[in-house]
Order: structure tokens, then sequence, then C-alpha cells
């Protein structure tokens, strides 16, 4: 596969696809190298590919230029009282704030579209009336 001659769409199979991917990851090639190397025309061909098949999480639109092991690092120290208490203060004021919002959710559901939303008790099904035969 090395031969540098260009190569039209329809020929990177998945395994060839999963082939370049693993050798980006792996710092084998960049990903520049790789579509020299493979004959891959496209500019962007190579990054489509390590988006759909590769091991990085590219939802914080992380950048494959970072080094894998930037999140190798050493364990956190553990908090002070104080700095746990501050912690717990900050998500107990994040949950209120969410509370708040659904509660005006199904307010607005209620009062401008007439839709009744009612907790369900645990332990309930919400299957009526139907037998277990």
């Amino acid at each position: 596969m090395g031969s540098g001659k260009r190569r039209s769409q329809r020929d990177y199979t998945l395994a060839f696809k999963l082939s370049v991917v693993d050798q980006v990851e792996k710092g084998e090639l960049g990903y520049k190298e790789a579509q020299r190397r493979y004959g891959i025309q496209g500019r962007s061909t190579v990054l489509v590919w390590l988006r759909k098949h590769g091991r990085q999480d590219w939802s914080q639109g992380a950048s494959i230029r970072e080094p894998r092991t930037r999140f190798m690092t050493e364990p956190p120290l553990p908090l002070t009282p104080e700095q746990r208490i501050k912690e717990l203060e900050e998500q107990l004021a994040l949950s209120n704030q969410k509370a708040q919002f659904f509660e005006a959710v199904v307010n607005v559901l209620k009062n401008d579209y007439g839709v009744s939303i009612v907790k369900k008790r645990p332990g309930k099904s919400s299957r009526k009336g139907k037998s277990k035969t």
C-alpha cells in the first residue's frame, strides 16, 4: 500500500481506513504524511476517518496534535474539607437551578399547553389492567 499512487474514493476499504487511523493514532505517521504515503487525495479525508473510526473523543473539539499522554497525569491530591464543602455547595446550587428550570418547564406545559405531568410513585407499574398470563 505504500506505492504513493493516487487512489479514487471507491478504493478505500474499511480495513484500509482502520489501518491508516491506527498508524496515525499510534504516532507512526502524521495525518498529512499518511495522505502522501497512501495517495489519499482529500485534504481532510484522514481527519474524517480519525473522527469516525478513531479512539479519541472528539465531542470537545479535541485536536489530534495533542499528545495522548496529556490525560495520564498524577491523580489529584485529596481535597481539604473546605475545598470539598465549596465543591458540594457549587453542585447543590447547580442542582437547584436545574430543579427550578424543570419546574418552570412543567408550569409552562401545564398553563400554556394543558399538559399535565404527574410523577409516578416508585414501585408502580406503568401497565394498567394487564395481567401476566
